[in-house]
Order: structure tokens, then sequence, then C-alpha cells
């Protein structure tokens, strides 16, 4: 039985449905502030409650019989992080901290942990690999990266099979119903802009970038999820694993080529971006070298960027009909 902490939220409910279409048990904690019960599968038992709550979280691994976890709890805004760093490592270092706890008390043997491209900061590499010197620039960063200093120690101590996926940049949605509902990522924030008759806000435009503008990696959260499942079947299968891995397509797309792909799949073309000044922990470029999950998983992303806007807004235009 897998335990999915955060499985009522945007990835974490991809990554139930997964796993629960591969046939393995699942049962999802989730505190609901960014959740919905709405996208977990019929069937699919939740437990309310924190992350936090070391006697809950004792209660839910014995009650379900817990072997294998997937952490994917977490606070997530960059630009938050840097204004409440207190409160993201409370919530994602001493949130772990006490979901390892209990695995390793309960006898747990199998941990995938959701990291974040955020570890890496500022680098020059055109594709950034796990060897790549990690330097995050926002708390939100450095909770990932501490997360996984915790999950590799917890791991060799306890005799846990572990893997850290370091996610890049997330979109889209494999139904409407398990849209992103939050407005902190590019794509759903510029749908929120385009469906209030004003121009999508790009931060800075003065990078160090072809056309002056971030360039990220976007990954279709169904990939996500599908690499989630195969991390999963490794750690059942190497009792030893002890992965560090990048989820990317390992293709660059600047804000301002995304927010070009947005405004052709929605009919908005022809808009002119707002600039806006940079947003604080924002590094110039992060694009994902896939070669090791492909290595280690037989993973590769299937999707692309106009399947990845497509799909969101199917699930924007369910949420906000006419």
């Amino acid at each position: 039985m897998w335990l999915i902490t955060g499985g009522a939220g945007y990835i974490g409910s991809h990554v139930v449905r997964e796993l629960t279409a591969a046939g393995e048990g699942v049962v999802v904690l989730d505190d609901l502030s960014g959740g919905d019960p709405v996208r977990l599968p019929a069937g699919v038992p939740l437990e309310r409650g924190s992350v936090l709550d070391a006697e809950l979280l004792a209660r839910v691994l014995r009650d379900h019989a817990v072997d294998g976890i997937v952490h994917v709890a977490a606070k997530k805004q960059v630009g938050e992080s840097v204004e409440r760093p207190l409160y993201y490592y409370r919530e994602n270092v001493e949130g772990l901290r006490t979901v390892l706890d209990a695995a390793a008390a309960a006898g747990v043997r199998r941990f995938v942990f959701s990291s974040s491209a955020a570890v890496y900061g500022p680098t020059d590499a055109d594709l950034v690999t796990e060897r790549t010197p990690c330097a995050p620039m926002s708390p939100y960063g450095e909770t990932k990266l501490a997360g996984e200093w915790l999950v590799a120690a917890a791991g060799k101590a306890h005799g846990m099979a572990t893997a850290s996926l370091r996610y890049f940049n997330v979109a889209g949605a494999a139904s409407p119903e398990l849209a992103d509902t939050g407005v902190s990522n590019l794509v759903p924030m510029v749908f929120q802009r385009l469906a209030a008759g004003q121009p999508p806000l790009v931060f800075g435009d003065d990078y160090p970038t072809p056309d002056g503008t971030c360039v990220r990696d976007y990954v279709h959260v169904r990939d996500v999820a599908s690499a989630h499942l195969a991390a999963a079947r490794r750690l059942t299968a190497d009792p030893d694993a002890a992965l560090v891995l990048n989820i990317g397509t390992g293709v660059g797309v600047s804000v301002a080529e995304m927010v070009a792909v947005i405004g052709e799949a929605t009919g908005h073309t022809g808009v002119t971006p707002e600039v806006g000044p940079r947003r604080p922990g924002d590094p110039a470029r992060v694009v994902a070298s896939a070669e090791a999950i492909a290595g280690e998983l037989d993973w590769r992303a299937r999707y692309d960027v106009r399947q990845m806007v497509e799909s969101a807004w199917a699930g924007w235009q369910a949420r906000h009909p006419g």
C-alpha cells in the first residue's frame, strides 16, 4: 500500500490516478489547504490532516499497512518563500522529517520524494544534469535540497529505497477536474489575466536569454505522474536504490514563447504582454537533462508544450464556463 501525501492536490492527484490505474493500492493524506477530494478516484481512502501530525501519521501507516510513501505535500511558491522562510522550512523540512520519522518507526521500505529544479539556481549549463552544483536562489529551493539530504540520510540509516524526483515546470492536466486551480504557475496565471481582459504579465524581460525572458523546461503533469509510477516500481524491485533524478523534457521554452503558445491555444493571439519587475529567486535559464531518468527508469516525456496548454485550458474552461 502506498501513502500519497498531498494526494488531493494538483500533482498529487495525478500521481494517485497513475498508481491506481496501474493496480497499486493507495491511501491519501491531505490537509486540503490546496487539495480537493473531488480529484480522488472512487474508493481511494482520504485521511485529512497535516504531515506535521506525528500521531496521525503513525495511525495512518498502521491502519492501512503502508509499506511505501510518495511525499508530494509541500508549500511551493517561490516568492512566498522569500517573504515567509520560517513557514516554508516548517512545512517543507519539518513536515518531511516528521513523515520520515513515522516511516522509519513503521518499517516503511520505499520512499519517493517530490523535489524541484529550484535546487539548482543559476547555472551556465545548457542542460542541467543531476551532477550540476546546487545553489538554490530561494528558501523554497533550499527546503527541497534539505529534503533530499534528509531522504538520503534516512534511507541509508533505516534501510529504505529512495528516489528524489526533481520536477521542472509542471503544466497541463489529465482531465479537466484535475487541472491546476492555483494561479502561482505561469499557465493558469496567463489564463486568469486573459479571462479578465488583461494582457499576460511577464516578470522581467532583461535576462541574458535570446528574448530576455526566463527559459524553462515545461513538463506535462501526466508525464510527472508516470515518472512517479516508474520510480515506485523501481524501488519495489531494487531495495538498495538511492536515486536523484530530473523530471523534464530537455527542451527549453522562454516565458515569451510560452505566452505565445497560450495565446494560440486559447484564441488570444496578438496580445502584447505587460512586463513587470523580476521576481526574487528566478534564475535566467533552467532546462533539464533527462538522460539519467531514461537510463534508470526507462522513462521519457511523451507530451509537448501545446498539449500541456490545451489540456490546462480545457480544465480552466470547465471551471469558468462562459
